[in-house]
């Protein structure tokens, strides 16, 4: 009789040790899934790639082919890039990110304007790196880095920035969660994020949906990874102009 008992408590603790375990296996396994579904994926809509993130559909890049669109003649006058650059606060020793630099119709301007800091002008596409390179050297502009940015990363030292901007990039962004804190680690205490995109809440602006974000939509996403709103301007032609503010964590 005793060793039935002893039997009989023997097999209650193995099985108690079991269904903890599984337990405990359970609970990571969820946390796992919790973290996996940051996105979340749906049907694709025009022009997006079925990946979604806090509500919003993640655009598709616009690949190299639309190199041109982006040095048009008319793009001064439609979106009034001077303005939005004026509108920056920028020092000459300022050492600023231009991510997701395209053709650098930003970067080169904005070089000119600090002599004395420089500008990363971060890409991801190979043929957009060497175009710049090239362009940089033509130039003769010795504050320019050239940098091969990740789909995670802006691949520039942490703590080095005191502006980045990202200017009709951020809604096409793969990770925009990682990369929100890849640029708040490469930001100074009390650098600047700037996004320019064009306005969602405007239907005369004749831009793909997806293409387009609400500041309100912005302001969200961008609060729930360490940045608060700083100033924001409603004098461009169809974009928004949205500076925020790196905050410490906690």
């Amino acid at each position: 009789m005793k060793t039935s008992s002893y039997q009989s408590t023997k097999q209650l603790f193995v099985l108690l040790l079991l269904w903890l375990f599984l337990g405990a296996g359970g609970a990571c396994q969820a946390q796992v899934e919790q973290k996996a579904a940051i996105y979340t994926t749906k049907s694709p809509g025009t022009g997006g790639t079925g990946k979604v993130y806090m509500g919003r559909e993640i655009a598709r890049v616009i690949g190299t082919g639309g190199g041109g669109w982006l040095d048009r003649s008319t793009r001064q006058e439609e979106e009034n890039s001077l303005r939005a650059i004026d509108s920056m606060m920028l020092s000459p020793q300022n050492v600023v990110a231009d991510i997701g630099a395209g053709t650098g119709f930003y970067t080169f301007r904005v070089a000119e304007k600090i002599p004395k800091g420089k500008i990363y002008a971060v890409e991801l596409q190979d043929a957009f790196v060497s175009a710049l390179k090239k362009r940089s050297q033509e130039l003769g502009l010795s504050n320019v880095e050239v940098v091969k940015g990740g789909t995670k990363s802006i691949n520039v030292p942490d703590a080095s920035l005191d502006l980045a901007f990202m200017v009709d990039v951020y809604h096409e962004l793969e990770y925009p969660q990682e990369m929100l804190q890849a640029i708040h680690r490469a930001l100074k205490p009390g650098g600047k994020l700037l996004l320019m995109e064009y306005r969602a809440e405007d239907p005369k602006v004749a831009i793909r949906e997806l293409h387009k974000m609400t500041a309100e939509q912005v302001k969200k996403e961008l609060e729930a990874n360490g940045f608060k709103l700083f100033k924001r301007e409603d004098s461009l032609p169809i974009q928004h102009f949205l500076m925020f503010e790196r905050m410490e964590k906690k």
